[in-house]
């Protein structure tokens, strides 16, 4: 089961009762966190999953409203008690930024891995259990997506392991990936595994404006998170001056994409009731939800 936590879903500042937009995915016991603005660290407490076990932290981009939090996270995690290396990915200006910020947190009993992504285009990376892809966005500085992917295991063929002459006392170690050489011929777990089976997929999209490449980038998604900076179409001006979205674009995404849901997220200020423009989301694309503070979904396998 994959657990899915929108920290925050507001943008360019807090306002009461509206933190900063950043998501956190939990997936056997180990997380990670896309974004950290002032203030993520204490919509984390209130959800109280844990941060110890933070295995990576992902920007999307180096404006205060996704960053300024992370000095005083990283001291939170320390004073947990972690000791394990935490990796951090961004967008150029990484190591700029990020060490600039710990200025006011220099000592950690951790080691940092900084993964800083230059240029334009596609990268992916692993952390933990968590198959991360990412893609260059169009904002007013560099800026990235995310979708965050975990792989689900192949069933064990009866019929295949009998077909292949496998020993039975190999079945359970060659189900773990294992493979074993037996009376001078090597088995794969190949020999007694079915078909792929889907796995879970989750994008995050915030601060950008709704390129082609994003389309294929989120498609069957189980759960899409895209800013909707601007409820009205009439903001359009504004959304193109910015490097925003507004709901009817971050909507066309998902219905193009074919994802499973959308959320909606990182409302500008000036939004004070999002749920009155969601039918210019729903119009498009009906399973569209407007996010609030810890909005949370546990994601299961589907068979």
């Amino acid at each position: 089961m994959l657990d899915i936590c929108l920290l925050g879903c507001g943008g360019s500042m807090p306002v009461p009762n509206r933190s900063l937009t950043s998501m956190f995915a939990s997936y056997n016991g180990k997380k990670v966190l896309i974004d950290c603005g002032e203030g993520t660290q204490v919509s984390l407490k209130m959800l109280g999953w844990g941060m110890k076990s933070i295995e990576g932290i992902l920007f999307t981009h180096f404006h205060a409203d996704h960053i300024a939090g992370l000095p005083g996270l990283l001291l939170t995690i320390a004073n947990s008690g972690r000791i394990e290396p935490l990796t951090i990915i961004g967008p150029e200006g990484l190591w700029q930024v990020v060490n600039g910020l710990r200025v006011i947190a220099p000592v950690l009993p951790y080691k940092i891995d900084l993964l800083e992504l230059k240029g334009q285009g596609k990268a992916s990376h692993k952390i933990g259990e968590f198959n991360i892809n990412i893609i260059s966005v169009e904002h007013t500085i560099p800026c990235l997506a995310y979708s965050i992917e975990v792989s689900r295991s192949r069933k064990f063929d009866k019929d295949r392991a009998l077909e292949n002459g496998i020993p039975v006392t190999y079945w359970n170690r060659l189900q773990k990936g294992e493979e074993i050489e037996h009376e001078g011929r090597w088995i794969t777990p190949d020999m007694v595994l079915g078909d792929e089976r889907r796995g879970l997929k989750v994008s995050y999209c915030t601060d950008t404006r709704p390129i082609q490449e994003l389309k294929e980038f989120v498609r069957s998604s189980d759960l899409f998170i895209c800013e909707g900076m601007y409820g009205d179409n009439e903001s359009l001006s504004k959304a193109l001056e910015n490097r925003h979205m507004l709901f009817s674009e971050a909507a066309t995404l998902a219905k193009e994409g074919q994802v499973r849901e959308l959320w909606l997220t990182h409302f500008s200020p000036s939004l004070s009731v999002p749920e009155d423009y969601l039918e210019n989301a729903k119009d498009i694309f009906k399973n569209t939800v407007i996010g609030e503070d810890r909005l949370t979904k546990s994601l299961n396998f589907i068979d």
